[in-house]
């Protein structure tokens, strides 16, 4: 592996794109040829597409008390999946047009947890599953008062009923361990966290 990458996007061709399914998710079809590692194109490839706007997932996280807050609520995906409905995870929301990432973030946490976010940090954006979906998450750890975060929370005109745990950190790892979490957001940032705690957890509390 070198350390550029040996393609952009003048290396795809889109030969054609047609919408599949217009619903609250879309379904693309999409055509495209390629540059190959060995040479040459590729032949005409097609594929659909799962596309979905951008998202936010925060990480609530009490540098004080080195807690975390999780959400419990009914995911449909785990239903056919064949996994627990009520799935353990952190706070996330669908990001609208004419708002920015970060905003988005506060405004869901006060939604499903009702709390207010003191500090908020980037950890990275990531695509989901880029091999059918075109979901970009941008991921970030909220730092908060976790005594506040108690209670049954949602929008009621979205259908969410959603419980809030807080849990110590060693707990939610525990969690990761026995499989009780399954989303992807939330394994990447309490491992993003878990790598992260020593270095940080020092200047987060002031000292």
């Amino acid at each position: 592996m070198t350390d550029n990458f040996k393609f952009d996007l003048k290396d795809i061709q889109i030969d054609k794109i047609n919408d599949v399914y217009d619903g609250y998710f879309k379904i693309r079809e999409i055509s495209f040829t390629h540059r190959l590692f060995r040479g040459g194109w590729s032949d005409l490839i097609t594929r659909e597409v799962f596309e979905r706007a951008e998202a936010v997932a925060l990480l609530l996280y009490d540098p004080l008390t080195d807690e975390v807050v999780l959400i419990e609520q009914v995911r449909v995906g785990a239903i056919l999946a064949n996994s627990p409905p009520w799935q353990l995870e952190i706070i996330a929301g669908m990001m609208d047009k004419n708002h920015c990432p970060q905003d988005v973030a506060i405004r869901e946490a006060n939604e499903e947890a009702g709390i207010c976010v003191q500090t908020l940090l980037p950890i990275f954006p990531y695509l989901s599953s880029s091999g059918g979906c075109s979901e970009r998450i941008h991921l970030y750890l909220g730092l908060i008062d976790a005594s506040k975060a108690q209670g049954v929370h949602g929008l009621e005109e979205e259908g969410e009923d959603i419980l809030v745990h807080v849990v110590a950190r060693e707990k939610a790892m525990a969690c990761l361990q026995d499989g009780r979490i399954e989303n992807a957001a939330s394994i990447i940032a309490l491992q993003w966290l878990a790598l992260n705690v020593d270095a940080n957890r020092r200047i987060w509390q002031g000292k």
